[in-house]
C-alpha cells in the first residue's frame, strides 16, 4: 500500500499530524483533536506509531488468538446478516462509509487510524467507497494513487452519550451507505455501568435515522486499563446486535476485540498502525459482501 500526505499532515486546527511516507508508518503522532479528555483524548496521549509496524506484527493478544487475525461478522454471536436482498450501496458512485465513534476512530496515534487500510482493501478489490462525516480531516492525501477521503466522525474523549448527541446532527448530514460504531472506550473509565444500555439507544437511534443504512458495530478493542469493565461492556453488544437484526434492522456484529494483541496499543489505548490495519481488515471483512 502506499500513501502520501500533505505537507501539513492535516487541515489545521488540532486534527492529525504527522506525515506519511510511501507504504511506512508516519513520522509522528496524531494529536488530538477538541474533547473532554480521557484515555482516548488526553492531549498528545496517542505517542508515535511504530516506524515499522505491520499487520503481522507479533505479541500476546488480550483476546488469546494469534497476532495477524480478524474475525469474520456474522458467525459466533454477531447479529447475522441482513435479508439475502439488501444491499445498501449504489448501483453506481461511491458507497459512503461513515466512521463513527471516538479518538479510535479519529485516528490518533496513527494519522487516517482504520481509514488508510480500509480504503486499500477496497481498492485492492475494485470497489468504490468514500468516507463521510464532519470532523477534521486527517490521512495522507493519496493511497495506491488515489484521493484519500479523509473525513470522519471521531471526537476525542467522547463517551457513547456524546457520540449519540451527533446523531442525527452533524453526523449524519450527509446520509451515509455504511456507518462503522466503534464506541464505549471512554464510558469504562468514566462511568461503565449503563454503558449497554447507551449503545443500545446510539443503535436505535441510527437506526431510525438512516434505515437503509447498514449500520456495522463492533465490541471495543482492549483497553488494559480497565480490563474488566471492557470484558462485562463487550460480552453484551452481540445480544444487542442481534435483537435489532431479529426486529428486521439492517445491522452486524463485528469483533474487534478478539486477537487484538497488547502490542498493537501504541500507548496502551490507541492502536498503532499494525493495530489499525487489523482493524481494518475486521471491518472489511464485515462489508465486502455488500460493496459494489
Amino acid at each position: 500500500m502506499a500513501c502520501s500526505s500533505d505537507p501539513s499532515g492535516s487541515t489545521g486546527g488540532s486534527g492529525g499530524s504527522g506525515t506519511t511516507s510511501s507504504g511506512g508508518a508516519p513520522t509522528g503522532g496524531a494529536s488530538t483533536t477538541s474533547g473532554a479528555g480521557g484515555p482516548t483524548g488526553t492531549g498528545g496521549s496517542g505517542g508515535q506509531a511504530p516506524t515499522g509496524g505491520t499487520t503481522g506484527s507479533s505479541g500476546e493478544g488480550t483476546g488469546g488468538s494469534p497476532a495477524g487475525s480478524t474475525s469474520s461478522v456474522g458467525s459466533g454471536g454477531g447479529g447475522g446478516s441482513p435479508d439475502a436482498g439488501f444491499q445498501p450501496c449504489p448501483e453506481t458512485g461511491p458507497c459512503k462509509i461513515l466512521p463513527l465513534g471516538d479518538s479510535i476512530t479519529f485516528g490518533l496515534g496513527f494519522n487516517g487510524g482504520y481509514r488508510v487500510e480500509l480504503f486499500h482493501l477496497a481498492l485492492e478489490d475494485d470497489h468504490e467507497i468514500t468516507f463521510t462525516g464532519t470532523q477534521q480531516m486527517n490521512g495522507p492525501t493519496m493511497v495506491d494513487g488515489v484521493p484519500f477521503p479523509r473525513n470522519h466522525e471521531g471526537i476525542s474523549g467522547q463517551t457513547i452519550q456524546q457520540i449519540a448527541d451527533r446523531v442525527p446532527t452533524p453526523a449524519l448530514r450527509e446520509v451515509p451507505h455504511i456507518v462503522l460504531v466503534h464506541a464505549g472506550t471512554n464510558d469504562m473509565y468514566q462511568t461503565p455501568n449503563g454503558a449497554p444500555m447507551r449503545l443500545g439507544a446510539l443503535l436505535d437511534e441510527l437506526i431510525a435515522e438512516a434505515p437503509d443504512a447498514l449500520i456495522v458495530v463492533s465490541n471495543i478493542i482492549p483497553f488494559p486499563g480497565a480490563a474488566g469493565a471492557v470484558d462485562t461492556f463487550n460480552a453484551a453488544i452481540p445480544a444487542l446486535v442481534e435483537e435489532r437484526a431479529a426486529a428486521g434492522a439492517h445491522i452486524v456484529f463485528a469483533d474487534q476485540f478478539t486477537g487484538f494483541p497488547t502490542s498493537e496499543l501504541g500507548d496502551g489505548v490507541h492502536p498503532n498502525e499494525a493495530g489499525y490495519a487489523r482493524m481494518a481488515g475486521v471491518w472489511y471483512d464485515a462489508i465486502d459482501d455488500y460493496l459494489r
